[in-house]
């Protein structure tokens, strides 16, 4: 009798392991979510923020874990990532699909929006557009944030285009492409984790990017002057797969939804506030920051004005009425 007490005792303590191993916490989906910056980045930190908030909100339910500084995927390969499934969640540039279609590139006409107001009035005129593009390859949008005002980074004083010559050019995206060859300059594509290094062993001699960038990768270290041009406001969004998202209950969907109006709200906030504080980085880092000088200036714009020329020529009529819903905020 007492063996088969024991035995009957050893089978519920089974079943009682296995109920255990089918509890909630065990059945908890884990999300990787892939970003392109350093951890130190506010848009790498309002998404770690974001992650706690899906976590915290859903009980555990969903656990988002943020992987920073290209550590799981690299910039230009999360999109693909996130498309076919591999990761349910990432953040990437928008203006980084400028290849696949001239609609991701909204963000990046030079001199059209060059404030966060103006970004925020276009990024509402472009959002139906962009969320139908993401939802025909299998993604949904969460959330956008913009980044500061692009300026010009240099190895010397800058007066002219002509100053600009031969040099090696970091670029990012279609639009930084261009400039560079509208320039004169040899465009390298180099994402943003490598820019430190590029910049330290020559790869690259110049760039285009918001002070906040150029702060995080200390590149006084390498460069010494930062041109305050305000180029144009690119925004990062995060994205999800379609296909998971539709799997996901309501209640985990409203939560997201919820934490992804959090997260842009807290990074226009951070974005605006970064600005000032990362040109001051850059000053007490040894970096002359001021704007670029009248000829440079009207040289940047008569090129910006050949950019938008042929943005508009190839996003036809559906950019067309992105620009035309922005004017009319204006």
């Amino acid at each position: 009798m007492r063996k088969k007490h024991l035995k009957i005792h050893a089978t519920s303590g089974a079943l009682l392991g296995m109920l255990m191993a089918l509890s909630p916490a065990v059945l908890a989906e884990k999300w990787d979510m892939p970003m392109a910056y350093s951890a130190t980045n506010y848009h790498s930190a309002v998404g770690a923020e974001f992650a706690e908030c899906v976590t915290t909100g859903t009980s555990g339910s969903i656990e988002i874990v943020t992987h920073p500084s290209g550590a799981l995927f690299k910039g230009a390969e999360i999109k693909r990532a996130v498309q076919t499934g591999q990761v349910p969640i990432g953040e990437r540039l928008l203006s980084g699909h400028q290849n696949e279609n001239i609609l991701y590139g909204f963000d990046s006409i030079p001199f059209l929006a060059t404030s966060f107001g103006d970004s925020e009035k276009l990024w509402k005129a472009a959002k139906p557009a962009i969320e139908r593009l993401l939802d025909s390859q299998n993604l949904m949008l969460l959330y956008s944030v913009p980044w500061p005002p692009q300026g010009m980074y240099f190895k010397q004083a800058v007066n002219s285009v002509d100053d600009m010559r031969g040099l090696k050019f970091r670029s990012y995206n279609n639009a930084t492409a261009r400039l560079a060859e509208l320039t004169g300059m040899a465009p390298v594509q180099i994402e943003a984790a490598d820019i430190s290094q590029a910049f330290a062993t020559g790869v690259v001699e110049t760039m285009i990017s918001s002070g906040a960038t150029g702060y995080d990768r200390k590149v006084w270290e390498s460069l010494t002057h930062f041109y305050t041009v305000d180029a144009w406001l690119p925004r990062n969004y995060v994205m999800v797969n379609k296909d998971i998202w539709l799997r996901t209950t309501e209640d985990d969907r409203s939560v997201i939804l919820g934490c992804g109006r959090l997260a842009e709200y807290a990074g226009l906030w951070r974005a605006r506030e970064y600005t000032g504080f990362t040109l001051n980085g850059l000053r007490a880092g040894g970096m002359s920051v001021g704007p670029a000088g009248e000829a440079l200036t009207m040289q940047l714009k008569e090129i910006g004005k050949v950019m938008t020329s042929e943005w508009l020529e190839s996003a036809g009529e559906e950019g067309r009425s992105i620009i035309e819903a922005f004017e009319a905020m204006r």
